[in-house]
């Protein structure tokens, strides 16, 4: 099997990713990273969380083979359901996970990363999102990824704001939905590893910063949070985020 962990950019998803990952790991799976060595995934899974991008036939092939050889492992990605990825779903080949973030709040963080890149002469990703108006088109399309993601049944949805407050719950609810036991030692020492209290200190690969939630009220002026009610005003309610 394998577990494809999604998620909306600064939703968590890298924190995500590696609590997951390693549960696995510590439950008999396979560390993706090795995977990715011993069956030359270098050009398809990239260097930090194994992230696979586009979920195309041809990539998701290349990951399958060794799902098929008798591997467990987690793989990342931001992109929405393809229907290849679809098949592989309904089929039980790949079993997705989906952790989405108030949009608002994510749009922030992207543009805020950006800047921190460029002005470590290291741009990365959200390095073009110059202004405003290009974060917020940014996160538009990650938003409509989100709603094609809860429309698959058979996703774990889960919320950034959730995992912080009620971090043993959905810890709980993961490892339902993967069909593990949490109780042994070494999955213990996994679930308190990636407690909230432990990883606001920045780690590689969680992607961790501010972590705060409703910073958006802070930094974006009235009027801009005024056009951020009016583009994701649709969609807030539904995913359990007050307009205000």
């Amino acid at each position: 099997m394998i577990v494809l962990s999604v998620g909306m950019p600064r939703a968590g998803s890298g924190w995500y990713y590696n609590l997951t990952h390693d549960l696995i790991v510590a439950s008999g799976g396979q560390d993706a990273r090795l995977i990715r060595r011993r069956y030359l995934l270098q050009r398809v899974l990239t260097e930090v969380n194994c992230n696979i991008g586009t979920l195309s036939t041809p990539r998701l092939a290349a990951v399958c083979i060794p799902a098929f050889l008798g591997n467990t492992f987690v793989i990342k990605a931001h992109a929405g359901p393809s229907p290849a990825v679809r098949r592989l779903i309904e089929r039980g080949i790949i079993r997705p996970t989906y952790i989405y973030r108030d949009p608002r709040d994510a749009m922030l963080s992207a543009y805020e990363n950006g800047k921190r890149a460029l002005q470590a002469g290291r741009p990365n990703a959200f390095s073009d999102l110059a202004d405003f108006q290009a974060s917020l088109e940014f996160m538009l399309a990650y938003v409509r990824i989100w709603e094609d993601w809860t429309a698959c049944d058979r996703a774990l949805h889960v919320r950034y704001e959730d995992l912080l407050v009620h971090y043993d719950r959905e810890v709980e609810r993961l490892a339902i939905f993967l069909e593990m036991d949490v109780k042994p030692a070494s999955m213990a020492d996994v679930v308190e590893r990636y407690r909230p209290s432990r990883v606001e200190i920045i780690q590689k690969g969680l992607h961790f910063q501010q972590g705060r939630t409703g910073r958006f009220r802070e930094k974006w002026t009235p009027e801009q949070q005024a056009v951020l009610g009016e583009y994701f005003g649709p969609y807030l309610a539904r995913m359990g985020y007050s307009l205000d």
